[in-house]
């Protein structure tokens, strides 16, 4: 399915976009302010590194118990998080700054995360954010045989345990960044002339790829373990639960955006058509969660504010509380759904029995 040719209607007789996108530009006129960050943005990444870097030299410059050390590993994992969700995110979608190297050295800031600005622009922002929730497209949707996101994917006798095991796999993500999923991605995409602006050469994806591997390895293993006097495989295990710490929280994050019980996984027609508009498309796929939760709001850089993010992802996730109501408003009048969970708790809630039901044996099992 992934090769195939996949087109979204053209068929919006009522102008649902064109009267949320008038609509979403006059209240950036009317209030003369840019739809990039401003100084809270900047103020925001300067507390998220400090919470992500501060601890790593703190353990490696002063002589704290182990059992401390353990835990600052966990808070670098939360500002891991942190800077992936609030700057990088941002960064790789250009609506960081109004500059286009302010975008492009926030969105660099992956390669800290054991990312790939490549991949992650490819998968992310072609990959995720055109075909939102369509299986062979959607690479957010393959967990490969492990997970079943998806009604359309391939059951397995274990899928009936997934809403119990999955969560402990979602620690994994960052992890997996740092092994092995980049290296798959870069093969994958270059195979497939995938790219997110010019494509470069794949000799220096390659290079680019490699060589910020092997300095994210310096930094983060072997550094430590020539300058703190702990056994190598401690400095593993530190290793391990920042990683765990940064994925499981970016993993529930992200499942709490699509997989869900109200929104749906769509699959065009036998042309290849989807039934609805790309925006449309986004609201029927996408689900906001406790958007009324000043702290959510704040640290998970807006990924709590969805379906506007899809709706408008070159526009910093600082505005999207207030552009919130003007979306809520416009699916409204067009009798469109806009899908909202109250809390973090019934999202997740939400998101587990989704789980749940996608791991009962189907009637008819998709290949």
């Amino acid at each position: 399915m992934e090769n195939d040719i996949l087109r979204f209607s053209r068929k919006d007789t009522r102008n649902f976009f064109k009267t949320l996108n008038k609509r979403v530009n006059a209240y950036f006129k009317e209030h003369n302010i840019k739809r990039t960050g401003n100084w809270r943005l900047y103020l925001k990444t300067i507390i998220m590194f400090s919470l992500f870097l501060t601890p790593y030299f703190l353990i490696l410059t002063l002589d704290i118990n182990q059992w401390i050390q353990l835990l600052l590993t966990m808070v670098i994992g939360i500002g891991m998080a942190g800077v992936g969700m609030n700057v990088m995110h941002d960064g790789n979608h250009g609506s960081y700054s109004s500059k286009g190297w302010v975008n492009n050295l926030m969105g660099a800031s992956i390669y800290i995360l054991a990312g790939n600005v490549y991949n992650w622009r490819v998968q992310h922002n072609v990959l995720h954010h055109t075909y939102t929730n369509i299986h062979g497209h959607d690479e957010d949707l393959n967990a490969g045989k492990i997970i079943r996101f998806s009604e359309h994917a391939s059951w397995h006798r274990f899928h009936r345990f997934q809403h119990y095991y999955s969560v402990f796999l979602y620690g994994l993500l960052t992890l997996n960044w740092a092994i092995t999923t980049d290296i798959r991605q870069l093969r994958r995409y270059l195979k497939r002339k995938l790219s997110y602006g010019k494509l470069h050469s794949p000799a220096k994806q390659w290079s680019v790829l490699i060589i910020s591997k092997l300095i994210y390895i310096t930094l983060w293993i072997v550094l430590p373990m020539v300058v703190l006097d702990v056994a190598w495989w401690k400095i593993l295990i530190g290793f391990f639960t920042m990683h765990y710490t940064a994925g499981l929280i970016l993993s529930i994050v992200f499942q709490l955006a699509h997989i869900v019980e109200d929104t749906e996984t769509l699959m065009p027609d036998e042309t290849g058509t989807m039934k609805n508009t790309w925006a449309i498309h986004q609201l029927f796929t996408t689900a906001n969660f406790s958007t009324k939760n000043k702290v959510v709001n704040w640290f998970t850089g807006g990924l709590n504010h969805q379906v506007e993010h899809h709706i408008f992802p070159n526009i910093s996730h600082i505005h999207y509380t207030n552009i919130a109501k003007i979306v809520k408003q416009t699916a409204s009048e067009f009798n469109l759904p806009y899908y909202e969970y109250k809390s973090t708790r019934k999202a997740i809630i939400s998101h587990f029995k989704h789980l749940k039901a996608l791991g009962k044996k189907p009637v008819y099992i998709y290949n």
